[in-house]
């Protein structure tokens, strides 16, 4: 693993939250879209090399809406940035994490992702990032 590539914050109302962080790091969000196969609207902030990750629910059976029914706001996941996302998932199994996704996914900001799930790292979700080339 390369770096913390972006911290997920899981929101109720994105452009609320935007406009929150946008004062809070006194700059604005440099990119939003949605994730349709996910659920999810995001908004991404750059801060030196690392990004933070805002993230709005988009229907209510996405893992962001369940995420924010059970715990309410908050971080929701750290992603790491990856160089080679497969060989990082055998990697990975072999050491006895349980990945959610084997098959890496189009997720937002241009990325390939795979999750691993809470139960295999202490509680925290984990994204594995690697950029689309």
């Amino acid at each position: 693993m390369n770096k913390i590539e972006h911290i997920g914050i899981a929101v109720k109302d994105i452009d609320a939250s935007n406009q929150l962080f946008a004062k809070l790091f006194n700059k604005e969000p440099y990119k939003m879209e949605e994730v349709a196969s996910e659920g999810v609207k995001t908004s991404f902030f750059q801060l030196g090399e690392s990004k933070i990750e805002l993230l709005e629910a988009t229907r209510e059976d996405s893992p962001i809406a369940k995420f924010i029914a059970k715990k309410g706001e908050g971080v929701h996941h750290i992603a790491f940035d990856v160089t080679d996302i497969h060989a990082e998932v055998i990697r990975l199994k072999k050491e006895g994490f349980v990945v959610l996704n084997e098959i890496p996914k189009k997720g937002a900001d241009n990325k390939l992702v795979v999750f691993l799930h809470p139960k295999s790292t202490n509680g925290t979700l984990i994204e594995l990032c690697q950029e689309i080339i």
